[in-house]
């Protein structure tokens, strides 16, 4: 066997080296009830060269307040292609039990089912999906950019900026307030009828 030969066969014995896994973007924020903190939540992005992007949410929030009491845990995991929703899942445990939701693409349409405390919502979507709650978390709504999809609940929310900087979304009586610095997103207020959620953003 000629050197040359024996060199081509070593190069293609040896198993092609991996691409190394793209870093994720993360978010950290601390949620905060009556100025204590009750919970953190987490933003992820991974989006690799390609069209494929990857968005997740977690929370985890324990209140003990006098008579009121609620323990939540949620991840929300967004699949998009091509800047499209495929798959969307939520899984929620709470002290009023386990719940999920869940939204996918069938190549002409979604099926949408939500099973969370106290809602219960099932459709069939045909229009894609392209912008939702978790890409709120990486920069303001695009212009034109009139509703998100709320994966918890399975349908919309209403988006509409009011000053600077500051968004509502708006779904059946509910609203949030998302606001950005610089592009960022910084504080989200989640009100409530007792009392609102803040959530703000962590220092690196």
């Amino acid at each position: 066997m000629s050197l040359a030969s024996f060199l081509l066969l070593s190069a293609l014995a040896r198993p092609c080296a991996a691409r190394p896994p793209v870093a994720a973007e993360v978010r950290r924020y601390g949620i905060e009830v009556a100025g204590i903190r009750v919970g953190t939540m987490t933003a992820t992005r991974q989006a690799p060269p390609g069209a494929d992007a990857t968005y997740t949410l977690v929370s985890d929030v324990k209140v003990d307040f006098l008579f009121y009491h609620l323990k939540i845990y949620y991840q929300v995991t967004n699949r998009f292609h091509n800047g499209q929703l495929l798959l969307s899942t939520v899984t929620a445990h709470t002290n009023q039990g386990d719940f999920a939701s869940r939204a996918e693409w069938k190549g002409d349409h979604y099926d949408i089912v939500a099973d969370q405390y106290k809602h219960h919502y099932q459709a069939t979507e045909t229009q894609p999906i392209r912008y939702a709650v978790t890409n709120l978390f990486w920069g303001e709504p695009p212009p034109g950019q009139a509703r998100a999809f709320a994966e918890y609940f399975g349908d919309y929310f209403a988006l509409s900026r009011g000053s600077a900087g500051a968004w509502k979304a708006v779904r059946d009586g509910r609203e949030d307030e998302y606001r950005y610095a610089t592009g960022q997103l910084v504080t989200i207020i989640k009100k409530n009828p007792l009392k609102n959620f803040i959530i703000r953003l962590l220092p690196e």
